[in-house]
Formats: structure tokens, C-alpha cells, sequence
């Protein structure tokens, strides 16, 4: 089984689970709190080429989102998203899990296992 990147938010009960699931499979996996370790540009570009969704799909529409006065205009590109999750990585959808060449949001959690050989 190849190792997984899962990028998680600890006080997320669908991050919990999807990091449950893994551990009852036997994956290996590293948990990245990207709240503690926010990803770079070069890994959000990745994450997001190889989630194969329209680049929005990252971007949680939560109160933050409306705290900051944003729309669906402002992360509509690829490099918005980027630059919006590099300045408020709090926004970023989770749990994200990476492997190798695919990736996904976890939502529902169960969707890890679409990575599982």
C-alpha cells in the first residue's frame, strides 16, 4: 500500500474519521496539520492539479470565508485559490489525502478508501 499525505484540522470530526478508517486498514499515512504547517505554494499547485475539481472545490465556504468578505469570484482560478489558502490556510477544505499521483477530499470520510489498493 503507498503512504498517504492526509492534511488535517485535529478538531475536525470528519479528519478524525478519515484518520480512523486509514488505521483500521493498515495505511500508512502522514498526518499533516496544515493549520500548524501550512502548505507552500508548490504543494497547494500539486494538490490541486491532482484533485481533478474545479479549483474552488478546496476553499471551505464557512463563516471565515464570509468574515472576509469573499465570494466565489475570489477563488475562481487555480492561482486565487493558491494565494487565498497562503494567506488564510484556515480555509482550506479538509481532510485532504494525497497519493502518489491522486488525490481528494475526504467528504464523507469514507471517500479515503477510493485510495486504498
Amino acid at each position: 500500500m503507498r503512504p498517504l499525505t492526509v492534511f488535517i484540522n485535529p478538531a475536525c470530526s470528519k479528519c478524525r474519521r478519515a484518520l480512523e478508517i486509514l488505521g483500521e486498514r493498515g495505511a500508512t499515512f502522514d498526518a499533516v496539520e496544515y493549520l500548524k504547517n501550512p502548505p507552500d505554494r508548490a504543494t497547494l499547485e500539486r494538490v490541486l492539479r491532482l484533485l481533478g475539481t474545479p479549483p474552488t472545490a478546496l476553499v471551505r465556504r464557512d463563516k471565515r470565508f464570509v468574515e472576509l468578505g469573499l465570494d466565489d469570484a475570489a477563488c475562481a482560478s487555480t492561482e486565487q485559490v493558491v494565494n487565498l489558502l497562503l494567506a488564510h490556510p484556515e480555509l482550506m477544505e479538509r481532510p485532504v489525502v494525497v497519493c502518489g499521483e491522486r488525490a481528494l477530499i475526504a467528504r464523507p470520510p469514507e471517500r479515503v478508501l477510493e485510495l486504498l489498493d
